[in-house]
């Protein structure tokens, strides 16, 4: 059984570090590298690319909202004109690095709280869609599993990739707790390892009030920016090494 293991990674800002990027590109197998707009600069998402080539690792551009102040966590309504735009701009960013990096984005992964709007909005799903068809119709969203987007840019024509989060709560209904509520972020690396392998296998994760939930999860993440994200991926690699789980990435690592 193969399954594909991504984490949010090109974050860090200037001289303030986000996460540790090296560590986690030896565990995973696909990077969504943040592309400025809530986080990241020039130099170091390049670092970031860079690495990621010399362990063959797939890249997949993590756009978001415009918002550097609230790491992209902040719910936002931008026009279509708007977001259209900002989407287009960040991949044509990473584009560029990746180009100078000999490497290739094959992949979008929206942000934070532009991931969780167009879930379950339409308006700005189809700007995102619309945007990531304009620059590339071959590049796949990866989104989150179940949700109504998935059905959405399907049938615009893209390629889509269910997620799954091993360290996110889930609600009844298949959503992600918001982060403004305990126990949104699952911290135990055993029960990280234990969600992951029970997403991966069976296709099923607890959700905060006990009940199991059904999901198809293609991608697994662990977030880069978690104080213990490297202990958290590497107990869930481990987990799968013992399980007879491959990792390996959904899109061609180039």
């Amino acid at each position: 059984m193969v399954c594909d293991l991504n984490s949010d990674l090109g974050e860090s800002f200037g001289p303030w570090p986000m996460g540790d990027d090296v560590a986690m590109l030896d565990i995973v197998s696909s990077a969504n590298i943040a592309c400025g707009f809530h986080a990241g600069d020039p130099a170091g998402i390049l670092r970031t690319i860079k690495a990621a080539v010399e362990r063959n690792i797939a890249i997949g551009a993590h756009v978001g909202y415009r918002d550097l102040a609230g790491f992209g966590r902040r719910n936002m309504e931008p026009t279509s004109e708007e977001l259209f735009g900002d989407v287009i701009y960040q991949i044509g960013a990473l584009k560029g690095l990746a180009a100078a990096a000999k490497a290739k984005v094959t992949y979008v992964k929206p942000h934070g709280a532009l991931y969780n709007t167009i879930a379950h909005n339409q308006r700005q799903a189809d700007d995102v869609i619309r945007a990531i068809k304009a620059i590339d119709p071959e590049l796949v969203l990866l989104a989150l599993a179940g949700a109504p987007v998935v059905e959405q840019a399907r049938a615009a024509g893209l390629t889509v990739v269910e997620e799954v989060f091993a360290d996110r709560a889930y609600t009844a209904d298949g959503q992600l707790v918001s982060r403004t509520q305990p126990g949104a972020v699952v911290h135990d690396v055993n029960e990280v390892a234990s969600r992951a392998l029970a997403m991966a296998r069976d296709g099923v994760v607890k959700s905060i009030d006990g009940q199991t939930i059904k999901l198809n999860a293609q991608s697994i993440c662990v977030h880069g920016d978690s104080p213990n994200a490297v202990a958290l991926a590497r107990t869930v690699r481990q987990a799968f090494d013992a399980a007879g789980l491959r990792i390996e990435p959904f899109a061609p690592a180039i």
